[in-house]
């Protein structure tokens, strides 16, 4: 079937793809969020800690990770659609699995493996699929509300979460996600696939190489929290003095670099490569990939401070912090959808900077506004600018980076595409939260350092003690530590302002970082076409 073809002349049918589809990137991003609230019940209810429950979802992202660029050529294997079905199926028995988990082990089979692998062969197929069912001029809308689909699911998660897991259990989430994949499976029938013309080879060097080389990374950036970026924080593993964080970054780099050498030798013999290293020297596809990496490490820092901001600073619950996200998804939304359709023909690179803009303006109004006084509102106007830049880079990224490639070349590239997204998404969390972290522990011991009703030895103590870092805690919480160990009114009330005042630096520090990332952004708008893909 022709690209374009697959859009039924019924406008009804086409939505329904369109629906079918979105809901698939809506259920792989859900995931991402959906638990970060309720981690402590979670880890109570299959007899495990905190730790566990955070390595469960470490392993998630790993396993996408991993296995996203061989995901990408087995649905030119077996077809984009058998692969998005398929995905969807062991993603359904993921998702059973975890909802009926007694254990830790069960929990990371289902959660963290299954699911993951079904991600893994959904997530390139989507893109191979949009641009199978929609013609050239209907894709930048297409792209723009399954994109926006996914961006939402992580800003609604927490409050998915937090209301099942405040009046239901944490389980009936993952049990409406069975119910959402056999809807899927219902209306996937709908979808046209677009067969591929030869049936290639899996190249198991190349999907070995690669999987080891992006799960390395990534598993290294995960543990940067934990181990320090370069220097190693007391009592983590080290070699030769630095992180083991930078010799497994190294290491995945290296790999990825053998990867792409055995692709080269791979083309050379005229043998079929998982992916062809020409696709790097596309001008327009590595343009576009870079502004995914980008938007992703902007959008998930934000998306790791603010509900900090709200849930810890302020005390919200899970409840009322997923609610003073929701403006971020109106204006997300709007933009994915409006600019492709009363904008048809406006140059996808000025839509893409202005974008960018929009989340410069967004950390920039953010950190300006917070302040020892501030309330949750402050959120409000700094979210709808943010989601403005994510959901008019939405618009057009997706269909800059498929109409860079033939179509038989777009599972492909959806594979590639999402390994970016997933390489950005992990470095923007930790990225913000390590920043985060070491301007708080800066803060707090200068202002208690500074502080003349805090005695000396407790100035010590605390040198010592918050050598890996100060922890973010609300003053609560810091109220009943220091209660629980003597400490006398003065000291509590010095800890206490101390803490406010770090947090707020910590705070501001990350999304200093952030806008400063989205500074750096604009300097590789270049590549990004001026002219919308059929306008060529």
């Amino acid at each position: 079937m022709a690209p374009g073809q697959g859009s039924s002349s019924n406008s009804a049918a086409a939505k329904l793809v369109l629906l079918t589809l979105a809901s698939g990137q809506f259920l792989m991003a859900l995931d991402s969020s959906v638990m970060n609230v309720s981690i402590a019940t979670v880890a109570d209810d299959v007899g495990t800690t905190v730790t566990g429950v955070q390595g469960a979802i470490t392993a998630y992202t790993l396993v996408m990770a991993m296995f996203m660029i061989p995901g990408g050529k087995v649905g030119a294997l077996i077809g984009r659609k058998s692969a998005f079905l398929i995905g969807c199926v062991i993603y359904g028995c993921g998702s059973l699995t975890t909802a009926l988990a007694p254990n830790l082990p069960v929990l990371l089979l289902g959660w963290s493996f299954l699911e993951g692998i079904g991600a893994a062969l959904i997530m390139p197929a989507i893109v191979a699929l949009v641009a199978g069912n929609f013609g050239i001029e209907r894709r930048p809308a297409a792209y723009g509300l399954v994109a926006a689909a996914g961006a939402v699911a992580i800003a609604v998660g927490p409050l998915i979460g937090g209301i099942a897991t405040t009046y239901f259990s944490w389980r009936w989430v993952f049990a409406g996600e069975v119910v959402i994949v056999l809807g899927i499976l219902f209306l996937g029938r709908r979808i046209a696939d677009a067969p591929a013309e030869s049936r290639p080879r899996i190249d198991l060097v190349g999907a070995l190489l690669s999987a080891a080389g992006l799960g390395i990374f990534v598993y290294g950036v995960l543990r940067s929290d934990e181990w320090g970026w370069f220097r190693p924080k007391p009592d983590a593993p080290s070699w030769l003095g630095v992180s083991l964080v930078v010799w497994l970054m190294l290491a995945g780099l290296l790999l990825v670099w053998l990867f792409l050498r055995w692709e080269a030798r791979l083309v050379e013999q005229r043998r079929e490569p998982l992916v062809d290293p020409a696709l790097l020297q596309n001008r327009q596809l590595t343009g576009g990939l870079t502004m995914f990496f980008f938007q992703y490490l902007v959008q998930m820092g934000v998306f790791f401070v603010v509900p900090l901001y709200l849930s810890v600073a302020l005390g919200l619950s899970a409840l009322k912090t997923g609610a003073r996200i929701l403006p971020l998804s109106l204006t997300l939304l709007a933009a994915a959808i409006l600019i492709p359709r009363f904008l048809p023909d406006v140059s996808p690179r000025r839509v893409v900077r202005l974008g960018i803009l929009a989340l410069l303006a967004g950390a920039v109004v953010l950190m300006a506004a917070l302040d020892e006084d501030a309330g949750a509102e402050i959120v409000t106007i700094p979210l709808l600018l943010i989601g403005l830049g994510m959901g008019a880079l939405a618009s057009q990224l997706g269909s800059v980076t498929v109409s860079a490639v033939p179509d038989e070349q777009s599972a492909e590239v959806g594979g590639i595409q999402n390994a970016v997204t997933n390489l950005g998404a992990s470095i923007g969390t930790a990225l913000a939260g390590s920043v985060l972290i070491a301007a708080l522990t800066s803060s707090f011991l200068a202002n208690i350092e500074q502080n003349p009703d805090i005695p000396d030895h407790v100035k010590s103590t605390a040198s010592v003690e918050l050598q890996s870092g100060a922890p973010f805690v609300s003053d609560a919480q810091l109220k009943a530590a220091l209660d629980e160990a003597g400490t006398s009114e003065k000291v509590t009330q010095a800890a206490l302002d101390a803490n406010t005042d770090a947090r707020l630096d910590g705070l501001r520090a990350a999304l200093a970082i952030l806008a400063l990332t989205s500074v750096l952004a604009l300097f590789f708008t270049h590549r990004i076409p001026t002219t919308q893909p059929r306008s060529k």
